[in-house]
């Protein structure tokens, strides 16, 4: 807001501008209070809990095959990996075999997840930005990979499609070959986008050196994920501390240099170079036949004491902390939710920035709000 003083020089007052909870740059219910002078943000508060449902409580009465349906509830882009992260945990704590045939399903089903929920963050991001033919390109290859969610699981978007030991199901017949033929298909759209979008001069201008931050803050802030990866800091679960058959595989983990919007952009443009190395080498290694569900009790019993299994989310580190009294129930449930703690250097992020640069700075942290609030 602006005042003329007595000696005609411009002066502002500050005030609060609400953004949200049902702006549809948020991605969901989420409030940010900014305070501005003029045109520059002065302070934000987030505002969070307007999807909390207490997932973490109701898991105290729940048997753990029946949590593995609040897991979809979380991160909803990539409802694969929260089913899997969960059931690490469990088998971990257990001490279960995997069948082989099960493992390979569950790699091709998380890697074309982590792909769809990239594909969903440019498409929105660009959207938020103000680029609607990106929107319209990027969800057309997404639908692809729901459809194949769909003949494998039954479901689009909440999959329920990990078990405790293994995975629900075998794949139909045939699926595993549109599959293969999705890769080198999804191949030519990554370069498509990386033409439309990579070096266009008004989306450059809109997210380089924008956000900026380092490794030392990143990690400060607990941060993991593309958002710890774009300051440099080379870390992926999948590489450093590999789990279910990752370490089989042949990938390269991208990583940024700036630590802007550019690089968190990209980065995801990248990710989904490599999960199409994963599934592909996934697809040659598969098993033609065998058990997709290991030898497990029908009433699931952790051994007392306390348990940790995190993985990489799409998000980020995605992991689930159990503390278990030897009962069919965990006796505590704690998630260590991404989106949650990428969003915490949000405010700290804006500070200082033009009202101009706050939706580019907020898409590009990639957050979903039913992780953040769980």
């Amino acid at each position: 807001m602006s005042l003329i003083d007595e000696k005609d020089q411009v002066r502002t007052e500050e005030m609060l501008l609400n953004v949200g909870p049902q702006h549809p740059s948020t991605h969901g219910v989420f409030r940010l209070v900014v305070k501005i002078s003029g045109e520059t943000i002065i302070d934000a508060e987030p505002v969070i809990g307007y999807l909390h449902r207490g997932t973490e409580k109701l898991a105290e009465d729940l048997q753990y095959t029946q949590i593995i349906p609040y897991t979809d509830r979380l991160d909803y882009l990539a409802a694969m990996l929260n089913n899997y992260a969960l059931c690490h945990t469990v088998e971990e704590a257990l001490g279960l075999e995997i069948p082989e045939r099960a493992e390979y399903l569950r790699v091709i089903a998380m890697e074309l997840n982590r792909i769809a929920s990239h594909l969903l963050f440019i498409g929105t991001y660009l959207l938020d930005l103000g680029a609607m033919s990106p929107f319209l390109y990027v969800f057309a290859e997404r639908e692809r990979i729901i459809q194949l969610f769909n003949e494998l699981c039954g479901a689009r978007l909440t999959y329920n499609y990990m078990r405790i030991g293994g995975v629900k199901w075998d794949a139909p017949p045939g699926w595993l070959d549109k599959v293969r033929a999705f890769v080198p298909h999804m191949r030519e759209q990554l370069k498509m986008y990386d033409d439309l979008i990579t070096g266009n001069e008004i989306f450059l201008n809109r997210v380089r050196g924008i956000g900026v931050y380092d490794t030392e803050t990143a990690l400060a802030y607990g941060m993991s994920g593309i958002n710890l990866r774009s300051t440099g800091f080379d870390w992926d679960l999948r590489r450093k501390k590999p789990y279910s058959i990752y370490d089989r595989f042949d990938f390269e983990i991208p990583v940024g240099k700036n630590g802007d919007c550019f690089d968190r952009y990209y980065l995801h443009l990248l990710e989904m170079r490599e999960s199409l190395k994963i599934v592909e080498q996934a697809l040659d290694q598969i098993p033609e036949s065998g058990p997709v569900l290991g030898k497990v009790p029908k009433l699931i019993r952790v051994p007392a004491g306390e348990y940790y299994s995190g993985i990489e989310g799409a998000r980020g580190e995605l992991g689930f902390y159990i503390v278990s009294d030897g009962k069919d129930k965990p006796y505590r449930m704690k998630i260590r939710k991404p989106s949650f703690l990428n969003l915490q250097l949000l405010p700290k992020l804006l500070r200082g920035q033009n009202m101009a640069n706050l939706i580019a700075i907020l898409g590009a942290v990639d957050i979903v709000l039913g992780e953040v609030d769980a």
